[in-house]
């Protein structure tokens, strides 16, 4: 069994409760320009959303498939967007500020994020939640590096189902780091976090901002 249905069996019902959450908080109009750093059609597919989306990713897929009238494609690097200040009505984010590298590089990130766009929404799971979202596995990711680069491969749920190399652990380790939301708050100091629960115990953060937008 592939890892990816194992999220795919998970996440629907976090997406649907948070993309509820942005419709009423955001109310996306249909000339409204959305930013998504780090998203793919697949998502916006899901979400009901009529704005005009520009996903921005380090690689822009193959023949930019799920490309259309309303969503494009932008090769770019989240901690320096090519765009001048609030070019978008909303900068939006879902579970990417967590991988683009260290806290500096995760503070370029939100300071891209804010001068970009009038408004924004970023969603980034909690450090503290029991569960490590990506590697599937309970407090793994409360250890030190070493300790966890010598766990991941037979103690994760994806250690076992991808079976990487050590390099390739050693890549993730690296490129992920789980954020507070102390840091959040210091990260967006104008925004307003939102904590997603799951049986009382704070799964991840949305953190928003909406500007001069009207909402519901």
């Amino acid at each position: 069994m592939n890892i990816h249905r194992i999220y795919n069996w998970v996440s629907p019902y976090f997406r649907r409760r948070r993309n509820a959450l942005f419709h009423k908080i955001m109310h996306p109009q249909p000339m409204d320009l959305i930013l998504d750093v780090g998203g793919y059609s697949e998502f916006w597919n899901s979400m009901n959303c009529s704005s005009r989306i520009t996903c921005l990713n380090l690689d822009v897929p193959q023949n930019s498939c799920g490309a259309s009238s309303t969503l494009s494609y932008v090769r770019g690097d989240g901690r320096c967007l090519p765009f001048g200040e609030q070019t978008f009505d909303i900068a939006f984010s879902n579970s990417v500020i967590e991988h683009v590298g260290d806290l500096n590089d995760q503070k370029k990130f939100a300071e891209q994020i804010r001068r970009v766009g009038k408004s924004y929404w970023v969603q980034t799971p909690n450090k503290w939640f029991i569960v490590e979202p990506h590697l599937l596995a309970l407090f793994v990711h409360y250890l030190p590096w070493g300790i966890k680069k010598r766990l991941t491969r037979y103690f994760t749920v994806w250690g076992l189902m991808t079976k990487p190399s050590q390099d390739q652990i050693n890549d993730f380790l690296n490129d992920t780091r789980l954020l507070t939301e102390r840091e959040l708050r210091q990260l967006f100091p104008d925004g307003t976090v939102y904590r997603e629960k799951f049986f009382l115990l704070t799964k991840s953060f949305v953190v928003y901002n909406v500007g001069g937008r009207a909402t519901k």
